[in-house]
């Protein structure tokens, strides 16, 4: 199930949802080398990606976690440690993980941020991940595990759109062995639907006896991510872009009728 677009117009150009788009893909690129050197991939992850066990100090110094023929990434207790739940925000692990959010981003952030407003849509952002990241690491506190992505932070967008724009509909992409279907569907059916498979795809990382169990997607921080959006919606909206966006489409749609 691929989200394609939605039926929710905007009014303002969206420069921050653009502008962390291309920040992402600009790390991925520049900081990354695109995934073409395996090396670089392994390293950026390993020196920038968050370990929760080196922010609590609760693994090792010198423990190593496999990622790759030959690859294995070390905990250590460098100065730059603590940066990394922001700097892992804007890293990824390849071109389905960077594409993937991507989608996601473009598709629900956009009115997010024109109803937030630009600034307060970056403060948003940015908590939301943050947030994501401290309860990913609260779950596994010890893992050696480094963690990379945007989806904590884009999870927290998902969780504004649903407390924004419940009902506006989602147009989803279905794939039925080799049918393909799009499918329009209200906003609090596909990201209700995203959040109850975070949570039943989490259970068993809670149940895993040792962190080196774990799996390759760090859904409590999706969980995680999207709860601090639904409580910061509102919190976060700005009433008169609110009112002017309900205003500019209300204009759109008597245009369009008399049309």
């Amino acid at each position: 199930m691929i989200p394609l677009g939605d039926d929710n117009p905007t009014v303002r150009v969206p420069v921050v949802t653009i502008f962390i788009l291309v920040t992402m893909f600009a790390v991925w690129v520049l900081v990354q080398g695109a995934g073409l050197d395996q090396g670089l991939l392994a390293a950026s992850v390993c020196n920038l990606g968050m370990v929760p066990g080196e922010l609590t100090r609760l693994a090792p110094v010198g423990a190593g976690v496999p990622i790759g023929p030959e690859l294995a990434c070390v905990v250590d207790n460098q100065r730059i440690n603590f940066l990394t739940p922001l700097l892992s925000m804007f890293l990824h692990g390849g071109w389905m993980h960077i594409l993937g959010n991507a989608l996601f981003l473009w598709v629900f952030g956009n009115n997010v941020e024109d109803v937030v407003g630009r600034r307060r849509f970056l403060a948003f952002y940015l908590i939301c991940g943050l947030a994501a990241a401290a309860v990913h690491v609260a779950v596994d506190p010890r893992s050696p595990i480094p963690t990379v992505g945007a989806s904590g932070a884009i999870s927290g967008v998902l969780g504004a759109y649903l407390i924004l724009f419940p009902k506006v509909r989602v147009r989803m992409l279905f794939i039925f062995l080799i049918f393909f279907k799009v499918i329009p569907l209200p906003a609090w059916v596909v990201l209700a639907y995203w959040f109850a498979l975070q949570l039943l795809s989490g259970i068993p990382e809670l149940l895993k006896p040792s962190p080196e169990m774990a799996g390759g997607v760090a859904v409590w921080a999706h969980v995680g991510g999207f709860v601090a959006g639904v409580l910061l919606a509102r919190l976060f909206e700005n009433p008169v872009l609110a009112e002017r966006r309900r205003a500019n489409l209300l204009m759109q749609h008597e245009f369009d009728a008399l049309g």
